[in-house]
């Protein structure tokens, strides 16, 4: 009787150990649940975010190609996609945001405004520089809600030591600062940068 004993307890013992095991394996093979991202914003003031990061990376490529008339024409659509944010929404928050992205909307309108009156590519691209260094906190400060991008840099944008960075959607390096038709590197340093960061 005490052997029957035994031999039925180290049956429910393995028993009891297998389904545990099984039921654990089952689990783990179980995509695990993500959790849901609640927008911060409404619709409208992504649309009117992800219009300016748009015609923002239209300019860029239009730097990337020198191409000094499309320069001007993606910074006119720039503009008024900038006057087209709808930042207003921000004024509920408490935390300062909406002073943070008045101050750097009116930054980059100043810059890009400072574009259109330029002749020279090097001084457009110069503009573009300060157009990009205000954008990128600007996508921060607001809790940018759109696709990932790429804050790239190159070291010599400007010369020897004289960085500049931009904002890209791609992970691959398309160098405005130095481009397609430089006048010195011609198109060898277009792919001149590296990521330094990036928004998600």
């Amino acid at each position: 009787m005490r052997k029957l004993s035994a031999i039925l307890f180290i049956a429910v013992l393995v028993f009891a150990a297998w389904r545990i095991f099984i039921r654990d394996k089952s689990h783990n093979d179980e995509p695990k649940q993500q959790a849901l991202k609640v927008a911060v914003h409404s619709g409208e003031f992504n649309k009117s975010i992800g219009a300016v990061v748009t015609q923002y990376l239209s300019l860029k490529e239009a730097f990337v190609n020198a191409d000094t008339a499309k320069v001007k024409e993606e910074e006119k659509k720039l503009i008024a996609a900038i006057d087209n944010i709808k930042i207003d929404e921000l004024k509920k928050d408490t935390t300062g945001i909406f002073q943070s992205a008045q101050l750097l909307i009116g930054d980059i309108r100043s810059n890009a405004d400072a574009i259109l009156k330029e002749t020279d590519i090097t001084e457009m691209r110069q503009d573009f520089r300060m157009v990009s260094e205000n954008l990128f906190p600007l996508l921060k400060t607001i809790h940018y809600e759109g696709v990932k991008l790429y804050w790239q840099n190159c070291p010599m944008a400007f010369g020897e030591g004289k960085d500049a960075s931009w904002i890209s959607n791609t992970e691959e390096i398309f160098n405005p600062y130095l481009g397609k038709n430089h006048p010195e590197f011609k198109g060898t340093m277009l792919h001149c940068g590296e990521i330094k960061d990036t928004i998600q």
